[in-house]
């Protein structure tokens, strides 16, 4: 009986026993079935529903590399386009669940561009689009770049996304259709109309938006899309605008143009805050002679979003940091200047901060306090503060470190539930001495700052870290971690802060938090100096200036 034959043959019964998670425990088991779903000779609409099955059992089975083995096999032996795009993604999928960066990442990411870029070909640019946006999906997972301590975006994006670029889909995805006109020039006899589109987050918006609101030359309204069920249900169609850029989705595009047109007429500037869906949406239609506003902070770099939006159709595209500047220009293709292409100014404007409201008396005692501002995510790595607070300790006790913020997110996905367990295991260390204490949230931050002596940045990334800025100007000495996934680049923390606030390592930190702290009069004078730093650089009367340039120009 060859292998084939046997396998069509199985009695159903028979193969559901083979399949109980009891057998495939076993590793003769596991390994059977991994041999079977390799048969040469089967069809392929045959193997993939057999390894299909394989999958289920060995992952009820908890044998997820079992699984994952299986579906590679099968995938090597598969002819279908699409079916080894699926048993690849599967396997993917399955490593990502469970927090770890898939050994079938690049094979699953390249072999669902080969199916988007063979259906667009064949003129089916919404399969195209729905295949493009799956491997924007797994290239951008969030555990690969959001819930660890590493990116491989960070460390070599050329490298990384060197298959997403290079794919036919992909570049007619982030072409630009352009716009008919340029933008007006700001009117003359009556105010400007500045609109603000957000989604729900306006968190970064409060100062700027009070100002022009109170601006005699500017008039404000605002559009948040999660106050508008049908634009917000668009912002959050990946596959839908995708297959729209691709010429596709011709309903999408009248519905856009139909809730949209009303605020792009009254407008002459639109400032979209945060670089994803609104952003993308906005620029899904023709902005007239509408001048286009976007700021894109640091998340959505790590996101397909960058991919989605129609960066011709946007006029400047506002950055808070220049090392996201620089690693969003290698990451989307629709910056890179080219013939015939239209792409936004670029600026780089620090985030809107009251700084002058931080500034407050600190009691001597507070020199021995360090403080962590927003510590929800990983990527603000709270235990690297932790170690610092252990280098510290091991040399005079009085040392203690305040978590400010909501605790650590263990749900957002098992890598992030990884780092939470080691996380609470520091706090379950640490806690019952008093060395550590969580405030949670607090409505009142700046009292809580009067309290620290010394603000910590500990996060591997940050696009500008607000609650380090608002700490050095409270007038606590800054010490912050030369962020990784820009260490070492052209810009990153060491050319944002003064060099002397910067450290490689927890060792470092520690040295530099005892040197400062020494004396009374030397953690006040340093202390002293980073808030006249921090005030003459960032707060809002600073930056105000650099937005009005921006935006009444």
């Amino acid at each position: 009986m060859t292998a084939k034959r046997g396998i069509t043959r199985l009695p159903g019964a028979v193969a559901r026993r083979a399949l109980h998670p009891s057998v495939l425990r076993t590793g003769a088991g596991a390994r059977a079935w991994r041999l079977v779903v390799a048969a040469p000779g089967l069809p392929d609409s045959l193997r993939f529903r057999i390894a299909q099955r394989v999958r289920d059992g060995l992952d009820k089975a908890n044998r997820p590399e079992g699984a994952v083995l299986a579906l590679s096999s099968a995938a090597r032996r598969t002819t279908s386009a699409r079916h080894r795009a699926d048993l690849l993604g599967d396997a993917a999928r399955l490593e990502l669940a469970r927090g770890k960066a898939p050994r079938a990442l690049t094979d699953a990411v390249t072999a669902e561009l080969a199916y988007a870029d063979d259906r667009l070909a064949e003129g089916d640019a919404g399969a195209a689009a729905a295949s493009a946006v799956r491997a924007l999906q797994l290239a951008f997972h969030r555990v690969l770049h959001f819930d660890r301590t590493a990116s491989p975006l960070a460390q070599n994006p050329a490298g990384y996304l060197a298959q997403v670029h290079a794919a036919a889909s992909v570049r007619a995805l982030t072409e630009g259709a352009g716009r008919t006109v340029e933008p007006a020039a700001p009117p003359a006899g009556r105010p400007l109309r500045l609109l603000f589109v957000t989604r729900g987050n306006a968190n970064f918006l409060g100062e700027i938006r009070d100002h022009y609101t109170e601006h005699p030359g500017v008039e404000v309204r605002s559009l948040d899309l999660k106050d508008e069920p049908e634009l917000d249900k668009l912002a959050g169609s990946l596959t839908a605008l995708a297959a729209h850029r691709l010429g596709e989705d011709e309903e999408f595009g009248r519905q856009a143009e139909k809730l949209l047109r009303p605020h792009l007429d009254w407008a002459d500037t639109v400032f979209v805050d945060w670089c994803v869906g609104p952003a993308a949406l906005l620029t899904s239609v023709d902005p007239g002679d509408t001048r286009i506003v976007v700021r894109l902070h640091s998340a959505e770099t790590f996101s397909p979003w960058p991919f989605l939006v129609d960066f011709s159709r946007v006029d400047d595209l506002v950055f808070v940091g220049a090392h996201l500047r620089d690693l969003t220009v290698a990451v989307a293709p629709g910056l890179t200047a080219g013939p015939g292409r239209r792409t936004p100014r670029l600026h780089v404007i620090a985030n809107a901060m009251d700084l002058a409201a931080q500034v407050r008396p600190k009691p001597d005692d507070a020199r021995f306090t360090l403080g962590l501002t927003g510590i929800s995510s990983v990527a603000k790595d709270p235990r690297w503060a932790i170690e610092v607070l252990r280098i510290l300790r091991a040399q005079d006790s009085r040392y203690r470190l305040l978590l400010i913020g909501e605790d650590v997110d263990a749900k957002l996905s098992a890598a992030a539930r990884a780092y939470a367990r080691l996380y609470r295991g520091d706090l379950a260390e640490l806690e019952p001495s008093g060395a550590v204490r969580r405030l949670g949230q607090l409505d009142d931050v700046p009292a809580a700052l009067t309290d620290v002596g010394v603000i910590l940045s500990s996060s591997v990334r940050e696009s500008f870290h607000c609650g380090f800025v608002e700490g050095a100007a409270s007038g606590a000495v800054p010490v912050g971690r030369d962020w990784p996934f820009f260490a070492g680049k052209t810009n990153g923390a060491r050319t944002l802060f003064p060099a002397d606030w910067v450290v490689a390592t927890p060792q470092e930190a520690a040295e530099r938090i005892l040197k400062v702290t020494a004396d009374p009069d030397s953690w006040r004078r340093t202390g002293e100096a980073a808030s006249a730093h921090a005030l003459a650089s960032w707060d809002w009367p600073v930056v105000r200036e650099e937005f009005d340039r921006l935006l009444l120009r």
